[in-house]
């Protein structure tokens, strides 16, 4: 072996070396911080009851991430017991504060099953629908989140009529309507700009339906009117009268209804050009 071997080697035993002693030392010190960490000797702690003081600290002061673990392990102890009423409830508000509003929804709604009799059964169906209320997305995404609210506010409604959450939940599922109400109105919009003005049509009909009070009532007719117009326009001729007739039905309703409409010029030159079709064909 020549000196440069021998160095080369001398110098791969120092660099490992010097690895394993800093490997040691990190294992060292993480041992000292866990031994000396309060958390761990709450985790490893064998005392229930002072288990269930500190997670009910640890909720009280937002720590939720260690306050559900704790609440997780009590849930089996105490389980058959009057304990773990509180336990259960407190575990599905941890699980809120965590913003894991999937997994709360699921606990405030067994808590509500499982204890119906409860001071705070009626808060937990409250909470189930505010979950998906927290879970509901901005008005471009899918709203099944949001229909799932409004369906589990009025159930909460409906159950507890006297309550004095009742006025949040309504002013809550008007929100969340009046999200679903521009995301329907956003799509019917969506398919006229695609030119495909049949499925305008149903879209912005089946949107005044669900939604008869919008704010969208005089534009969203006026466009169902328009699309029907434009789908007559581009139809084969055996299908042409059958549609522009229908579109003159639909103007004489938007007219009356909307008299002053900054539209009515436009509806009225659609009605004109469907007369002048129609008396064409009747030459």
């Amino acid at each position: 072996m020549t000196k440069i071997d021998r160095y080369k080697q001398y110098r791969y035993l120092c660099v490992l070396m010097n690895k394993i002693i800093l490997g040691f030392f990190l294992i060292c010190n993480i041992l000292v911080i866990t031994s000396c960490d309060p958390y761990q000797k709450v985790l490893k702690s064998t005392d229930y009851e002072f288990k269930l003081v500190k997670a009910k600290e640890y909720y009280n002061e937002g720590e939720y991430s260690r306050a559900i673990p704790l609440f997780e392990e009590l849930i089996s102890v105490y389980k058959g017991t009057k304990s773990l009423e509180k336990i259960y409830y407190f575990y599905s508000y941890a699980l809120f504060g965590q913003k894991d509003y999937l997994l709360a929804e699921f606990y405030f709604k067994n808590f509500h099953t499982y204890y119906p009799k409860s001071i705070y059964a009626q808060d937990a169906l409250f909470m189930v629908a505010y979950c998906n209320y927290q879970l509901s997305p901005k008005a471009k995404l899918d709203q099944t989140y949001s229909r799932k609210a409004i369906d589990q506010f009025q159930l909460f409604i409906n159950t507890y009529p006297g309550s004095e959450q009742v006025k949040e939940a309504n002013d809550l599922v008007e929100e969340i309507r009046a999200k679903m109400e521009e995301k329907s109105f956003e799509a019917a919009k969506m398919y006229y700009h695609q030119e495909k003005y049949r499925a305008a049509s149903v879209a912005f009909e089946n949107m005044l339906k669900e939604f008869p009070d919008t704010e969208y009532d005089e534009e969203a007719t006026f466009l169902v009117l328009k699309s029907n117009f434009l789908y007559a326009e581009n139809s084969i001729d055996s299908k042409k009268e059958e549609r522009y007739r229908k579109t003159i039905d639909i103007y004489y309703d938007f007219s009356n209804r909307y008299q002053e409409s900054k539209w009515i010029k436009d509806a009225e030159k659609i009605f004109a050009e469907s007369e002048n079709y129609l008396s064409k064909i009747k030459v």
